[in-house]
């Protein structure tokens, strides 16, 4: 192998190493919601993102706009919600976990939607 890829190799593979820790500190755990306190919220879908690393939809509750972190895409599909399920406009029931810092974000852990209901988790 010549030298110039090589080294090509070598800085590609100590990027690689070095982004890792920073692409999971990225990503919010779920420590930092209060499994010990459910909330159910029934609501119009105001945005929705079917996308990974999971997909998000907002909605109104108690004056204020919650952000609901779903599941991975291929989970939601697995478990038979689809992105139409949850669009905008829609009308879902959320049961999930608030966070503990007191942010307006729920991590759902079922969502009753289309008129079915699918665990998340």
């Amino acid at each position: 192998m010549p030298k110039s890829q090589a080294r090509l190799v070598a800085a590609t593979t100590v990027a690689l190493l070095l982004s890792a820790p920073l692409s999971a500190w990225a990503h919010h755990g779920w420590s930092s919601y209060d499994a010990a306190k459910t909330m159910t919220v029934e609501a119009k879908v105001k945005s929705a993102a079917y996308r990974n690393p999971h997909g998000e939809i907002t909605v109104d509750h108690a004056g204020k706009t919650w952000n609901v972190v779903l599941a991975p895409v291929a989970r939601m599909d697995a478990r038979g919600l689809a992105a139409a399920d949850v669009s905008v406009g829609k009308i879902v029931t959320v049961i999930g976990y608030p966070r503990t810092d007191g942010t307006a974000e729920i991590r759902a852990e079922r969502i009753i939607a289309g008129g079915k209901t699918v665990e998340l988790r």
